[in-house]
């Protein structure tokens, strides 16, 4: 895939049966701290989707993996995430989009689809609240998801419930308890927040 900064390494799992309703970006974590597209936190978040019958795209950010150019502190991080925006926009057309991200992604990513027009919902994972300025999604009234562990290190619990409760729109804030930033011991359970945001009835056969 082509990105502003060179070629982006990108791993698209389209499904088998009908057209999607949905395709999805996937976003990863902070890549000079080892963050990349196979983060194990951002594959149950792609399973998740993928079991939906949603397309789900993951890529690395430009300097990780394979992807061409180097680290931008953020900024040539969000115009990434357009240029794959722009790929799905053009790969499944007059689909609505979806964008989820986690920790650093979270951040970059949310940011490049609160302002596209094509990006229906937002998935946040793990917002990295203690470091990072997430103001701008008091702008952002598109319904969104917010998963998040209890013991997060890189986000406060309590401030994330705060930003929350601040946003415009419809959103959700699932805490899973006893986890820290990686979901360590119950990463299933961010699976399952997921599909039960985009599939309410799945609650009811809990």
């Amino acid at each position: 895939m082509q990105g502003p900064a060179g070629k982006l390494e990108a791993v698209l799992w389209t499904p088998s049966a009908a057209a999607p309703e949905i395709a999805a970006l996937v976003c990863h974590p902070h890549p000079l701290f080892g963050g990349t597209m196979h983060n194990k936190v951002v594959f149950q978040v792609a399973k998740a989707l993928d079991s939906l019958g949603i397309a789900v795209l993951r890529f690395n950010f430009r300097g990780a993996g394979l992807s061409e150019g180097s680290h931008d502190r953020g900024g040539g991080e969000v115009d990434d995430v357009r240029a794959a925006l722009k790929f799905m926009a053009s790969e499944f057309a007059g689909t609505p989009l979806l964008v989820a991200g986690f920790s650093f992604g979270c951040w970059v990513g949310l940011r490049a689809g609160c302002e596209s027009k094509q990006v229906g919902k937002l998935i946040g994972i793990g917002p990295p609240v203690n470091s990072s300025d997430f103001s701008y999604l008091r702008e952002c009234a598109k319904p969104k998801l917010f998963v998040h562990g209890a013991n997060d290190e890189f986000g406060d619990v309590g401030k994330v419930r705060e930003m929350v409760a601040s946003l415009a729109g419809e959103n959700e804030l699932v805490v899973v308890d006893h986890v820290d930033h990686f979901f360590t011991g119950k990463i299933e359970e961010l699976g399952k927040a997921i599909r039960e945001w985009l599939h309410p009835a799945l609650r009811a056969e809990c």
